[in-house]
């Protein structure tokens, strides 16, 4: 690909994610087609190798938001479209942090429309996602994983995962913890009071900033030896 066309697909690739931007404070019809505009943009880009992945991360995360907007029914499509964009980032950039973690969001939001018998198979699918991100990034899902542990019930699981979310700064604040319903099952539990208590004992972290002296000095010295004229023949 040249060089002009890199540009404009970049230049594509921005407009579209503005697009998704003014999306999202839009409602009704201007939102629709805002969306539309964007989704066009992202598969013009993904005409070619460059910058696909983030065309295609930037593409499920605007069908994400979309299908929070959306109908039960119209949601369940629009949600599988994001994760099979995700998907398909993580196919072609295994790596991509923000793919892992959306498409394991993607799959807890479905679950929650989808009738009972089908959630069960949608955390696992989900559970996945967070694990994939967790391996890409250290503790970067822990708290979704959490959350998935609590709704299945497993309480010994979820208070790990907590705490990894802590240790690893992913733990939100406990007002939104308390009123996350994915954590409703628990927050009565008494573990789960003493680990809010035990937060809440921990001291803020304070950043310390050390200063170092750079020694800008060469460690040798040239020494010079006798004088040459480099324009002598």
């Amino acid at each position: 690909m040249s060089l002009l066309s890199s540009f404009k697909k970049r230049s594509t690739l921005d407009a579209a994610i503005k697009q998704v931007a003014q999306a999202r404070k839009s409602e009704g019809s201007k939102a629709e087609q805002l969306y539309k505009g964007a989704y066009q943009g992202f598969a013009s880009v993904i005409a070619d190798h460059l910058i696909v992945s983030e065309a295609l991360y930037h593409w499920g995360f605007a069908l994400l938001h979309e299908a929070r907007s959306q109908q039960a029914q119209q949601a369940i499509e629009i949600y599988e479209d994001a994760i099979s964009k995700f998907s398909f980032c993580l196919l072609t950039a295994p790596n991509y942090l923000g793919a892992a973690i959306d498409g394991g969001v993607a799959f807890m939001e479905l679950a929650r429309i989808s009738p009972d018998s089908a959630k069960p198979e949608l955390y696992k699918f989900a559970e996945d996602f967070f694990e994939k991100a967790g391996a890409i990034q250290k503790g970067s899902a822990a708290y979704n994983l959490a959350c998935i542990y609590a709704l299945r019930g497993d309480q010994d699981a979820c208070l790990k995962a907590l705490q990894t979310a802590r240790e690893f700064g992913s733990l939100p604040d406990e007002q939104n913890i308390l009123q996350d319903p994915d954590m409703a099952a628990v927050v009565g539990s008494q573990w789960f009071k003493d680990f809010l208590e035990e937060l809440r004992k921990q001291p803020a972290a304070e950043d310390e900033i050390k200063e170092q002296t750079i020694d800008v000095e060469p460690r040798f010295k040239l020494e010079k030896k006798e004088d040459f004229d480099y324009y002598s023949k």
